[in-house]
């Protein structure tokens, strides 16, 4: 019996139409992804998720009205919340720091290549983060860097509820690390490294790696 493995759903959200036609057409020539919706605006785009259910929302930075970092909230407080990659022109660490408080998934420039878009969009569906290594520690570095007390003892609080090898795979997350690079580190299977990411997950009440990485170093200052 042949098991057909349903595509990604992306839905794309630009002020642009000329961006949406253009990011419509690469992700429709990969057999794995298929585009449900667009919007041009982050009131649509909460609309058209609503509609779509789309696994993965591309997500413009710069829109008028409430803008991409505001809707990235309200979706991820959705019913059926998708994973938002943020999606910008402009290589701002203003842009990068707010979208990633905010609970994306990533963050990608719109000049990525056609190959490297389609990668990063199955990765982030994976649960892999879309952040080289060294990208990942300064950004983790910025938003911990402010740091208060109080903060440091939650993710204190956080972190203790996990087991000792769940802080450990927690920790190689922090580093950077991609499952299958934590598996090598770990000598587990990908398998058993996914279970235990799903656990690390569940207890930190979190889907993003970047929160997780970010809740151990605010840990780490405690």
């Amino acid at each position: 019996m042949n098991h057909t493995v349903s595509p990604i759903r992306v839905m794309i959200v630009d002020d642009d139409p000329m961006v949406i036609t253009g990011i419509r057409g690469i992700l429709q020539a990969a057999d794995d992804i298929e585009v449900v919706g667009s919007a041009m605006s982050g009131e649509e785009a909460v609309e058209a998720a609503a509609l779509h259910y789309p696994d993965i929302v591309l997500m413009d930075i710069r829109m008028p009205g409430i803008g991409g970092i505001e809707a990235t909230e309200r979706l991820l407080n959705s019913v059926r919340a998708p994973k938002v990659v943020a999606l910008t022109s402009m290589n701002s660490d203003d842009h990068l720091f707010r979208a990633l408080e905010a609970g994306a998934a990533g963050y990608l420039l719109k000049d990525i290549g056609p190959v490297e878009l389609a990668v990063a969009v199955r990765k982030v569906h994976a649960g892999e983060p879309i952040l080289a290594p060294q990208s990942m520690r300064q950004v983790i570095a910025q938003i911990t860097s402010d740091s208060d007390r109080r903060l440091q003892r939650e993710a204190a609080t956080l972190l203790s509820a996990l087991t000792d090898r769940e802080r450990e795979i927690a920790a190689l997350v922090a580093e950077g690390l991609s499952n299958q690079q934590i598996a090598e580190e770990t000598f587990m299977s990908l398998a058993t490294v996914k279970t235990h990411i799903n656990r690390i997950n569940i207890k930190l009440d979190t889907d993003n790696r970047v929160r997780v990485a970010t809740t151990v170093v605010r840990a780490r200052g405690f």
